[in-house]
């Protein structure tokens, strides 16, 4: 599916799908997601294959570079700190004349770990910068699906910057160096963190990560620590991609944000057997409807009359478990957000729904299928955007996006 066929079969696709993938589809779990650091360099950027982080933040930015050189050097800029960031490393005493080059808020070799991946939105191949013959085949700015009420202060990006860690004070250091370093070539245009929960669970098919709806988030995902599934899910290729998208894109994948506001007030005035009947599984453990474990699999085969699960459930909706469907995995890797209230006095919180997956076609098949499902109800998404992970930095003499710009 490319760019234009893209563009015409999201424009119906249903709004809560967002949160919907972030609850139920994906593969039967992983034997271990708990979280382990690597370093910065590598095949591909840290921070998609691995478990899930208790502090999450993405920064939008605007590319001001003036052309492609200064493009370049924002991007080494951002290279070289965010390398800093994850592998822990300071820097060399400075001038006390001069500002200090280091925010001071933690201690260099604490950022060990913390992740950081970036990646570029459409827009940023326009005619700016000379790149329009190098777009990913199937990347566009996302368009408005249904139930969406998107606020473009809110959406879409020449480049997005996500970073997690396992505390706050590491992830706001982090947003700020790597603020401070691409300032000459980047423009912040909006910026979100939120938290999530770590798992702990061992076993497969098991998640501690909950939503703001109260239900497990997470079950049945992909597991990051399995090379396979990565693979054949998540990460483009030089062999099955090749012809189909440009060379650099290998060891890269397509991301989408959806940012979605949880009408919470609404939703905890229904009742918990409808609650559940609505997502599909038992609250408390997170169990399908019919099941005794989070681990087991829902056989929709043997309810066609959607006795046990109702048709409309969220689960059945975003993963029928078909084979004809069974090909539409993604990683899903979203987060919580809580940013007060709102000026109506309700609170103002929600989900930042992200996935990676090989192909924008496999989020919006799932979309297209959740189309108008009662979850829509309670969610109001207003932002975000699809971009594309650029390929990892493989050694010191490589950076970010150097194989887009020079190839």
């Amino acid at each position: 599916m490319r760019r234009r066929t893209l563009i015409g079969g999201a424009v119906g696709a249903g709004a809560a799908a967002g949160l919907g993938v972030g609850l139920a589809a994906g593969s039967d779990g992983s034997p271990d997601r708990r979280h382990r650091p690597r370093g910065f360099h590598g095949r591909t950027q840290p921070g998609v294959a691995e478990g899930t982080r208790s502090f999450v933040a993405l920064a939008a930015f605007q590319v001001v570079a003036a052309d492609r050189g200064e493009l370049a050097d924002t991007l080494r800029a951002l290279t070289v700190e965010a390398a800093r960031l994850v592998d822990g490393e300071g820097y060399d005493a400075s001038d006390s004349r001069l500002p200090p080059r280091d925010t001071g808020v933690v201690e260099p070799a604490e950022t060990r770990g913390t992740s950081v991946t970036v990646s570029v939105g459409a827009s940023l191949f326009d005619d700016r910068y000379g790149l329009a013959d190098r777009v990913p085949a199937e990347l566009v700015e996302m368009p408005f699906l249904a139930n969406d009420r998107l606020d473009p202060a809110w959406t879409h990006a020449d480049l997005l910057v996500q970073v997690a860690a396992d505390r706050p004070d590491l992830l706001h250091h982090a947003l700020r160096q790597l603020a401070r370093s691409t300032r000459e070539g980047l423009a912040l245009r909006w910026t979100l963190d939120g938290f999530a929960r770590q798992d702990t669970a061992e076993r497969a098919g098991r998640t501690d990560n909950r939503n703001l709806l109260g239900f497990k988030d997470g079950t049945a995902n992909l597991a990051p620590r399995d090379t396979a599934e990565m693979n054949r899910f998540v990460w483009l290729d030089d062999d099955s991609d090749a012809g189909a998208e440009p060379a650099w894109t290998a060891n890269g994948s397509y991301q989408v944000v959806r940012l979605i506001r949880l009408l919470v007030e609404r939703w905890d005035r229904v009742a918990l057997e409808r609650q559940e009947q609505i997502i599909g599984r038992r609250k408390d453990s997170g169990a399908p409807l019919g099941g005794d474990d989070e681990a087991d699999a829902p056989d929709f085969a043997r309810d066609p009359d959607s006795t046990t699960t109702p048709a409309d459930a969220h689960i059945r909706l975003a993963r029928p478990r078909t084979k004809s469907t069974e090909h539409q995995r993604m990683l899903r890797k979203g987060f919580n957000f809580a940013n007060g209230s709102d000026r109506a006095g309700m609170l103002d919180e929600g989900l930042a729904f992200v996935s990676y997956q090989r192909s924008l076609s496999t989020f919006l098949s799932v979309q297209e299928r959740m189309k108008g499902e009662l979850l829509e109800e309670y969610t109001l998404p207003f932002g975000g955007g699809f971009f594309f992970v650029l390929p990892g930095v493989r050694d010191g003499d490589d950076w970010l996006g150097r194989g887009l710009l020079e190839a």
